[in-house]
């Protein structure tokens, strides 16, 4: 007999992962030679000044952001997919973790030639900031804590310090243009830019 559940048309999934939709950042820490490591993530969100990270254990952005706590955010636009791609086979972890060898990584010192990136000088923060990506945010690390029900990763909470945003995408003095502005979608593992605007909520000043 169907059940009422299976009447709705919807089914119980068990996914390996749970990137459900998120905006992709390139994060910038400092390696212990003053050289910058870019680290792709889909894990993050902002309230107010405050950024919060999820970033995997045993990797080189962890270990730099834990010797030193600050770290530019770099949101990139959808055309730089390819760019963001690039990185994502390499660790800056030498030698490599197992774990991260079985998973196809390899080792790569400088990011920026890797990505074909450049890095513009930060104001605030050691890190260099990412020229390309329309979005920049020096940020300064204030907690980091392991979660206890999963010691994979670490949540890191990070405020805003200064944010710098390409000219075209700004719109008055201290707005961004959400019409001229998307970020790369993190969906379940691939890469999409935002579609057309469906509305916009009440508390929205331009």
């Amino acid at each position: 007999m169907e059940t009422a559940y299976q009447a709705l048309n919807i089914e119980r999934i068990q996914p390996s992962i749970l990137y459900y939709g998120t905006p992709v950042i390139l994060l910038n820490t400092l390696n212990e030679d003053d050289s910058v490591n870019i680290s792709p993530i889909s894990s993050s969100w902002a309230l107010g000044d405050c950024i919060i990270l999820g970033i995997g254990l045993g990797g080189k952005a962890i270990e730099n952001l834990e010797r030193q706590p600050e770290c530019v955010i770099n949101i990139p636009s959808p055309s730089l997919w390819r760019n963001v791609e690039s990185l994502a086979p390499y660790t800056g972890k030498n030698p490599v973790p197992e774990f991260k060898k079985k998973a196809g990584f390899e080792y790569g010192k400088d990011k920026y030639a890797i990505s074909g990136l450049s890095p513009i000088e930060s104001e605030t923060v050691k890190p260099s900031r990412i020229m390309e990506c329309p979005l920049q945010i020096e940020a300064a690390v204030k907690n980091i804590r392991i979660p206890e029900h999963t010691p994979d990763f670490a949540i890191v909470e990070t405020k805003a310090l200064q944010i710098h945003a390409h000219k075209e995408i700004i719109i008055g003095e201290n707005h961004i243009d959400p019409n001229k502005w998307s970020p790369i979608i993190y969906n379940f593992r691939h890469y999409f830019s935002l579609s057309h605007q469906l509305g916009k909520t009440f508390r929205a000043e331009i």
